[in-house]
This record gives structure tokens, sequence and C-alpha cells, in this order.
């Protein structure tokens, strides 16, 4: 063990988890048992801490992708019936993501099925350590990752209904090597680990072993930089927080609000209201990835930029971002929408819920609104399109067709597939909420205005 590392006892490893995180006195205790030695050595320690292992369980998960995997369950399951402490195991079927490396996929079912069990509260105990950290922030520089990604796994995170908790970063491998030995306990050699193929295998096996030779203490240093770096990201976090909750506009931001930012706050708030939103948030550990920095610069520039009636959106995963209204919306990209037609009559039914989770509808009073009241007969049609549909945006103006119109404003596919239109009889009224024909709009003389609200499904 490298000199003035922490032992790896019961009494230290309990104490730190204390420190970390003040409810493990009272809370149920779970540790993510991979069978290999981290895992199989914080078990152990925590199971022989009178204070810790009547609130101890271990789960196991089993991601399918090596024979011997069945084994590995018998293993853990054994083990842990020799320490008397409650297990249980999942077994996940990986999809096949294109693009996406197997390692990124098993790692983001392992953390969905681990948030997926855990209880209200209970607290999750993974066995990353000293070295897991320095390969961590290595393989993030490599990657070219912002502060987030370079302050490295932090000692506790909220993970699904309770919280994740890494109580041994400070102690290096060769300690719970140590108390394995020491022990006797049996442990999964998983083949995986030997892949040079993997970057962090490749990392591990070839390129630490020469800088740790020269550099003894790297590791250690490594890991109180990725602290540095923590907690300059809090610092920013905060100010995000606070400049994100100025541009809130519900759910949404404000593009007036962001556009008053300088650039570089105006990136960093983007990039917290999305992480923190409950669309993206969710998806993280499942494999879903943040804007790059190419997409987050498109936001944070050209969509902010755009001219005003302009609906641009930038598209990345499952997710995407639409300039509207003057606000900033961040949404789930949905599956194609199969045309429908329905009879609304807004005045017995203030808000119409669209088919196949495509929204809702309102026509709501505006004194700045286009639609004049009195103009409209108590029974619409709302229904999507067909083809040859055409409106006047502009009194006085051309006739357009909605796909060029469309087109025009880049408005994506799945939106065009989903918008809903309204129609009085054979006319079109209005294609959702962006645009009005002008047979239909307020003048001078309008006594009671309409907007239209389609609050798109997220």
């Amino acid at each position: 063990m490298p000199r003035g590392g922490p032992r790896a006892t019961p009494a230290w490893v309990y104490s730190q988890l204390l420190r970390l995180q003040p409810s493990a006195r009272e809370a149920s205790l779970c540790v993510a048992y991979s069978g290999g030695e981290d895992s199989t050595a914080l078990l152990d320690l925590l199971a022989q801490q009178p204070q810790a292992r009547p609130r101890l369980r271990a789960v196991h998960i089993d991601h399918g992708l090596q024979p011997d995997s069945a084994a590995w369950v018998r293993l853990c399951r054994a083990t842990c019936r020799r320490l008397q402490v409650p297990f249980a195991t999942r077994r996940l079927a990986l999809p096949a993501r294109r693009g996406q490396s197997l390692e990124a996929v098993a790692r983001g079912g392992r953390y969905a099925a681990l948030a997926a069990v855990l209880r209200p509260g209970e607290i999750l105990l993974s066995a990353h350590h000293l070295e897991d950290q320095l390969e961590t922030v290595l393989l993030q520089l490599l990657r070219g990752a912002g502060l987030p990604g370079l302050a490295a796994m932090p000692a506790v995170s909220p993970l699904g209904a309770g919280v994740l908790v890494r109580p041994l970063l400070e102690v290096p491998r060769a300690a719970l090597q140590a108390w394995v030995r020491a022990r006797g306990l049996a442990c999964i050699a998983d083949p995986s680990n030997t892949n040079e193929a993997l970057d962090r295998n490749y990392l591990r096996h070839r390129v630490l072993p020469p800088i740790v030779q020269r550099w003894s203490s790297a590791a250690r240093s490594v890991a109180r930089s990725a602290r540095h770096v923590g907690a300059a990201q809090e610092l920013l976090a905060g100010l995000a927080r606070a400049d994100v909750a100025r541009a809130a506009d519900g759910p949404d931001l404000s593009v007036a609000a962001l556009r008053a930012l300088p650039l570089p706050r105006r990136r960093n708030a983007l990039r917290f209201w999305i992480g923190q939103s409950g669309i993206a948030g969710a998806d993280r550990k499942a494999g879903h990835e943040m804007p790059d920095a190419r997409r987050l610069e498109e936001i944070a520039v050209t969509l902010l930029a755009a001219r005003v009636g302009a609906n641009p959106t930038v598209c990345w995963g499952q997710l995407r971002v639409q300039r509207h209204a003057g606000r900033l919306i961040l949404a789930r990209l949905r599956a194609p929408v199969c045309g429908y037609e329905l009879t609304w009559n807004p005045r017995r039914s203030p808000r119409l819920t669209l088919p196949q989770d495509a929204g809702w509808l309102e026509l709501v009073d505006s004194g700045a609104a286009l639609i004049d009241a009195s103009l409209l007969p108590r029974q619409l049609t709302v229904r999507t399109r067909r083809g040859g549909e055409r409106l006047r945006p502009r009194s006085g103006g051309p006739s357009r067709t909605l796909k060029s119109l469309l087109q025009s404003e880049r408005i994506p596919l799945t939106e065009r597939q989903s918008l809903p239109l309204l129609f009085a009889g054979d006319h079109l009224v209005a294609a959702g909420d962006l645009w009005v024909d002008a047979r239909w709009q307020s003048g001078a003389a309008t006594a009671k205005r309409l907007r239209v609200v389609w609050r798109r499904s997220s």
C-alpha cells in the first residue's frame, strides 16, 4: 500500500461512509456486488462492521455477456450466504445501440438496473477506488471532457430513489487486494478485464504502469486535482442554477434572458438546464449523452440568434431543444404520429388532449393574440396533415403551402407529423401554434382575441 494511504479496515470504511453520508447511520445499505476483488472486499469489510451488517444487502447485475455468468451468480450467492448478507441478482437484456460501444451500453444498463432496485432512501455502495479515479480522469482528459468529466467520480451522487456513495475513492487497489487475500475470499476473474481493445483496460495495463513507476504518487495527485476541479464545478453549477432560475419560464427558458448572458455563462446555464431536467437527467446513466460541444454551440448561438418567428431545433440522441415563442423548450423525440381527425368545441372543452401522446391544444384569451374569436364557429375540426394544405400568414401576403412554410422554418420532421391543424369547415384556421391564416386574424376592432397553445408532449 502507498505510504500514508488509509488502511482498509471495517472501522475505517464505516467511518468514511458516515462522513460522506451521515444518513448511513440508520439507512439501508446495498453493495453493488460484481464478485470481483474490489466489490468483494467492500462487501466483506461492511459485513464485519456490527453497526452496518444488520442493514446490509448485496445486488449482483448479470450482464449476460460472459459464458460463465451463471457460475458467477452462484459464487456471489454463496459468498453472501456465508457472510449472512441478503443477496439479489438482476439479469440485463442489453440492446445493440448503433454507434455506441458495448462497454458503454453495459455500464448504462448496470446503473439503470441498480437505480431500479434501490429502495427510497437506501444507500448504494460501489467499490471504486483510488486507481479507478486516476483512470477515469485520464480517460475524460483524452476524450476532451469539460470540468464535469475531469471532476471524475463524485464520492456522493443521487441515484434512483436513493443515493450512490463511493467510500473507497481514497483507498488504493493494493489495500483491497491485501484484504481479500488475508480473508481468503473467493473472487471472480472477469476475462474482459484483460481485453486491451477496451480503452480503460489499455490504459490500466499499458499506459499507467510506466507512469506510476516514474511518479509513485500519481494516483493521489490526480485524485487531488479532480477534487479541485469538482470544487470549481460546484461554483459553476451554483452560478448556472441562479442564471437558469432567472431565465426560467416554467420548465422552459426565456430566449431574451439567455441572450443577456455572456456566451460562457450562457453555455454553462444551458448545460446545467439540460443536465438537471427530468428528461435528460434520468437518461445519463443509461448511456444517454449530453449535447456535444458543436450542438451546445448551436443551441447557445444559432438557436438564440434565429429571427423572431422561426422555430429552429437542435436534436441529439433522443432529445431536442426547440426555440418557440421566445422560449427554449427541451423535449424527448417522439415516435411518428399516425393520422387522426377530431371534433372540438372549445367552449365546452377548453383543452383538447391529442391522441398518440401528441400533447394538448387550448385556445386562451390574449390581448396580443392573432385570432378574432367572433369569426370562429362553435365547432372546429382538428387533424394532422394530409398534404396540399395552404394558408396566408399575413393579410395581403401570398398564400403558401404548409409544406413550404414548415421547410423554410426548419421544423423537425417528427413535429411536422404531429402538428395539429385547426379547421373551420374546409378552411384552415391555424397550424398548431405556428401560424394563423389571415382570414381569421384579429384587427383593430376585434373585441376578443385568442391564442392557440399547443403543449408538445415530452
